[in-house]
């Protein structure tokens, strides 16, 4: 049997996430495939993350479309739910795909989600501070709380569309 992300991680769930490709960074998506997904969310909290990504996790690793690399975003377009993408390798049957291109700006924010209101305004100055147009943003919460908490950082990389 193939060895996926999670088994090559060190809690057997999130691997370790490493800052410095994302950080102060320009990311080029070209058609990147993704499985799109909604969750369900008060005040931003999600409420129904773990059964989301647990029921699409087992559809991509059936599908043998596991990304190469651990990437998911989520909109936060809404206080009561967003969008998320999950990146894949290859189209997942029954399930909803898009599939993104553009240009982005990313920042690295460590600590709390209570702070992500100033996390969006230092990275909208950022992207100023660039010369560029904020177009759109997008959130990639690089482990889920329980392995933030092991591994004793809570990153979170900000994609500003430009």
């Amino acid at each position: 049997m193939k060895e996926t992300l999670y088994e090559q991680s060190e809690t057997g769930c999130c691997p370790r996430f490493n800052p410095e490709p994302w950080d102060n960074r320009v990311v080029a998506f070209e058609d990147k495939l993704f499985l799109k997904d909604h969750v369900r969310s008060f005040l931003h909290i999600p409420l129904n993350i773990g059964r989301v990504m647990a029921k699409n996790m087992t559809r991509i690793e059936e599908a043998g479309a596991l990304a190469p690399e651990q990437l998911v975003l989520s909109d936060e377009k809404s206080l009561w739910g967003s969008d998320i993408y999950i990146a894949v390798s290859k189209e997942v049957p029954g399930v909803e795909m898009t599939r993104m291109s553009g240009t982005f700006l990313s920042k690295v924010f460590e600590g709390p989600y209570s702070k992500t209101g100033k996390w969006v305004r230092e990275m909208k100055a950022y992207v100023e501070s660039e010369g560029k147009e904020f177009k759109d943003l997008y959130f990639f919460y690089t482990t889920c709380p329980s392995c933030a908490k092991a591994y004793g950082k809570n990153y979170t990389v900000l994609l500003a569309a430009v």
